[in-house]
């Protein structure tokens, strides 16, 4: 259940009791916004961002604000179940791929990093939408060069995953985003809001990193149109690479099944219907629960991940967590924690895992807050359908 703050303009409901000092500061930035509406949700998961909290939510009337979407917009998780009950390691390591050994595989057909497809993909937009943005528009500029984007994982907390279900079965996951299209989007208008905010002399401090532009003005609704599409391309991207998952995996077991994929962003604005009105929701690290929603909540690669049942609760605006959420920073994990230990961890898990060196410590269980923790504290959000045990794992 939620705790709530009211010192500030509009009360904040947090999911959680040990919010970081940076977080906790831009969540009163948030509230003490002129366009606010009801509250301020922070999810379980939360942690600092760029002017907003990752995992928060945001009501606002008339304005979006781009930052309170981020530069990885669209930015979310896919989920198969698959006929198979078990895979052995030998198997995963044949599936997986990549080595000398096995030179196949995921790691084979899916970029990483900052790789990308060497043949250009199919058109991720209509002709329709191509016409409509072309030339003038962010994604008019970047279009070519991301047919070759598309169906790549990128890197930072990206990730593909092999898991056992609770239910008896095996079931691939794949966390992955935008790549630099939506880079490139959220940069722009960020930049075009931050000048129009000076331009009006907007109360809202420059220092807050949260410029708004007017849902009635060309630059809102240019935001917004380009926004969706970014959405689009994750999605369309994240349905590429599970293709190519679903193919490995068929290519070294044969004759397996898939069930439908289950999608969900946590990266986006959205009009909604909440408390009477209609508003603009912004979920930056936070997942759609409407009651009766499916929805996908991942731990680390130690930890298990959650395919979720919303329960469409008010106070969250339908919203839950989208993950564990970091509890040190990249830089802090890499100093801090001890490789030996984290790799001991995850070999005794019998997990085939990415923690090699010193710099793959970022991605480590250990960076990570409790998924257990977090889970608990959103038990008025979500019920658990299904929990998953990472056995295999590929990570940008």
């Amino acid at each position: 259940m939620e705790n709530v703050i009211t010192t500030e303009q509009k009360p904040i409901k947090f999911w959680l009791n040990d919010i970081e000092d940076g977080a906790l500061e831009q969540a009163k930035n948030l509230a003490n916004l002129p366009f606010i509406f009801k509250h301020i949700a922070i999810m379980p998961d939360s942690h600092q961002g760029y002017g907003m909290p990752i995992g928060a939510v945001m009501a606002t009337r008339k304005v979006v604000v781009p930052n309170a979407v981020g530069v990885d917009i669209g930015c979310g998780m896919c989920a198969v179940k698959t006929s198979l009950t078990e895979l052995d390691q030998e198997t995963l390591k044949k599936i997986m791929g990549g080595s000398k050994e096995f030179k196949g595989g995921i790691r084979s057909k899916v970029p990483v990093g900052f790789s990308h497809r060497s043949k250009k993909q199919d058109d991720w937009l209509t002709d329709e939408e191509k016409g409509d943005l072309w030339g003038w528009s962010v994604i008019g500029q970047e279009y070519n060069s991301s047919l070759q984007q598309i169906g790549s994982l990128g890197g930072g907390n990206h990730f593909i995953e092999i898991q056992q279900g609770s239910d008896g079965f095996v079931w691939l996951m794949i966390h992955s985003g935008s790549r630099n299209i939506g880079f490139k989007v959220a940069n722009h208008y960020n930049k075009l809001a931050v000048e129009l905010n000076e331009k009006w002399m907007t109360v809202v401090p420059l220092k807050w990193q949260l410029a708004f532009l007017p849902l009635d003005s060309e630059e809102g609704q240019s935001y917004m149109k380009e926004m969706q599409h970014c959405v689009d391309f994750a999605f369309s991207s994240r349905k590429l690479m599970m293709e190519s998952v679903k193919t490995c995996i068929s290519d070294v077991v044969g004759g397996i099944e898939f069930g439908e994929m289950i999608n969900v962003s946590h990266n986006h604005a959205i009009m909604e219907h909440h408390f009477g009105k209609n508003v603009m929701i912004h979920r930056k690290g936070a997942t759609k629960a409407y009651k009766g929603q499916l929805g996908i909540i991942p731990g680390s690669q130690g930890t298990a991940s959650y395919i979720v049942l919303g329960k469409g609760n008010p106070e969250s605006f339908m919203s839950c967590s989208h993950g564990a959420g970091r509890k040190m920073g990249r830089k802090e994990a890499q100093r801090s924690l001890d490789l030996d230990t984290e790799k001991k961890l995850l070999d005794e898990m019998g997990v085939i895992h990415a923690i090699r060196n010193k710099k793959d410590l970022d991605e480590a269980p250990g960076s990570y807050k409790d998924i257990a923790t977090v889970m608990a504290n959103q038990q008025d959000l979500v019920n658990i359908v299904v929990e998953l045990k990472p056995l295999a794992v590929i990570k940008g």
